[in-house]
C-alpha cells in the first residue's frame, strides 16, 4: 500500500492482465475491440480493427493484437491520454516506432 506522500501510482504497478480487458467482436470488413483500462482512472476506449491492419501489424489473435498495442501505448502515456475511438492504424501516426516494433516483414 503506497503511503500518504507517495507519488506512485499503485494501480499502474498492476499486471497488464489485470489492467488491461479487451473483447472483441466482428464487425464489417475486420473486428471492434473494446478496451477497458484500470488506472487512476479507468478508461474505455474502442479500436477499430481492419483485416488489412491485423495482417499488417502481426495477424493471429485480434485480442492479443490489441492488448500487446495498449501495453505499448501505456508505456508513453497515460491511460486518460489515450483516445477514446480510432482505428488501429492511428498508434503509428503519433508513434512511428509502433510500425517497427508490430509490423510483419
Amino acid at each position: 500500500m503506497a503511503r500518504p506522500w507517495s507519488t506512485a501510482r499503485p494501480s499502474s504497478s498492476l499486471p497488464s492482465a489485470d489492467r488491461i480487458q479487451v473483447s472483441v467482436r466482428e464487425s464489417g470488413d475486420g473486428h471492434i475491440a473494446d478496451v477497458s483500462v484500470r488506472g487512476r482512472v479507468t478508461t474505455t476506449h474502442t479500436v477499430r480493427v481492419s483485416r488489412e491492419e491485423l495482417g499488417r501489424y502481426g495477424g493471429g489473435d485480434v485480442a492479443q493484437l490489441v492488448k500487446r498495442s495498449f501495453e505499448f501505448l501505456l508505456a508513453r502515456e497515460d491511460n486518460t491520454s489515450i483516445l477514446n475511438e480510432f482505428d488501429l492504424s492511428t498508434i503509428e501516426r503519433y508513434f512511428p516506432e509502433y510500425a517497427r516494433e508490430f509490423g510483419r516483414s
